[in-house]
């Protein structure tokens, strides 16, 4: 049997970082990649989509955010879409699952699974999947525990379904709830076990995968980073799993970490490098740089243009933390003009930066806004 693993499509995510802009796209691409995962899943004839929760980001999605993967969903009616509720959009009472089913708004291709046990999901396969389904946020017990006193008939392609972390998986910070056991695949006689939460691709064991989000979220992310889906292929109930890394994200997010900016050659390596991260698409990049450093006025002038405005029309977010400072001097007062207010008040700003201290650091900071303020204005040099 083969069929596409992928969670945590957290439909109607926010990021507090972007402008609206960004954020638009964003957001437009975590719904548009659930049609890339439709054509991934039909280019390899596979005819089963396992979705492993948090398919919203929020228990009350806006009316259009809620239909809005509902609808991709329903494009590819011959591809049956199996999905659970995550942390994010846990089963309660009442809540959207529960609204969507009375309602009878999920299109025929999609199932939901609201309750645990197994359920036939390919005949010929002999394939059953297990789910394991979170009824709120967070829960104390592990809900893939059933799975292991679970029948399924002799030989059956037994497939668990969950979302949460699993025991003593990560880096020591995990949560207490929404726990799962690292063994629960082998326990449960499990073919395969699908997991969510993990935003990226991780293998717990040979029978136990984190797909990751299929689009990239965050900048710092265990595992693969996301931006991906997985593709399994399993040929018996006792064979191992074939699991195949799918690429499906638009975004291609990169941390650059401390940037040093202290003349003209380090601005042009820096545009250099955001634009070598996605050379042939660069408007699919995010990239944050933490920016520090000193530079004359007509380095500061070339980091405006390059970095300020071009560089960041050119991806769809850059996001800069500091900035680099202006580190004049008597002769970088020609480019206010030979005389006139603006030089005047430009020297006096600069003798104050001399003098260091408090009010030298306040007199910089307004020598800085000056020469950006005259540039824009078309000033000298500019």
């Amino acid at each position: 049997m083969k069929f596409l693993h992928t969670s945590d499509w957290q439909v109607g995510r926010t990021f507090g970082f972007a402008g609206d802009v960004a954020q638009g796209a964003l957001q437009a691409q975590r719904v548009e990649v659930i049609h890339r995962l439709g054509l991934l899943a039909r280019s390899h004839g596979v005819h089963h989509v396992l979705v492993a929760g948090d398919i919203y980001e929020h228990e009350t999605p806006a009316r259009l955010t809620l239909h809005q993967p509902l609808e991709r969903m329903r494009e590819f009616s011959d591809i049956r879409w199996h999905l659970i509720p995550g942390n994010h959009d846990a089963h309660t009472p009442d809540g959207l699952w529960s609204r969507l089913l009375r309602n009878g708004s999920l299109p025929e291709n999609v199932i939901f699974h609201g309750k645990p046990g197994a359920v036939l999901i390919d005949e010929a396969e002999n394939a059953w999947l297990l789910p394991a389904v979170l009824q709120r946020r967070h829960v104390l017990t592990d809900l893939s525990a059933y799975m292991d006193q679970e029948t399924t008939p002799p030989d059956a392609l037994r497939i668990g379904l969950a979302h949460g972390s699993v025991t003593g998986f990560g880096s020591g910070g995990e949560e207490e709830h929404n726990q799962l056991a690292p063994d629960r695949a082998e326990k449960a006689g499990l073919s395969y076990l699908a997991l969510g939460d993990w935003h990226g691709f991780n293998e717990i064991n040979a029978r136990t995968f984190y797909s990751g989000t299929p689009e990239t979220d965050r900048f710092d992310i265990g595992g693969g980073g996301g931006g991906e889906a997985l593709l399994v292929t399993i040929a018996g109930s006792r064979a191992t799993p074939q699991v195949e890394r799918c690429r499906t994200g638009h975004h291609v997010w990169k941390k650059l970490g401390e940037v040093t900016l202290t003349s003209h050659e380090d601005i042009y390596a820096l545009v250099a490098r955001v634009r070598s991260i996605a050379p042939e698409h660069t408007g699919s990049v995010l990239a944050w740089a933490e920016v520090s450093g000193l530079l004359s006025m007509e380095d500061m002038a070339l980091y405006d243009n390059l970095i300020v405005h071009s560089l960041a029309g050119a991806v769809t977010c850059l996001r800069l933390s500091g900035e680099p400072q202006l580190a004049a001097d008597l002769d970088d007062l020609d480019y206010f003009g030979e005389a006139g207010a603006v030089r005047n008040a430009a020297g006096v700003l600069l003798s104050k930066v001399s003098g260091g201290g408090e009010e030298g650091a306040v007199a910089a900071d307004a020598l800085q806004r000056l020469f950006l303020f005259y540039k824009d204005l078309g000033g000298a040099g500019a």
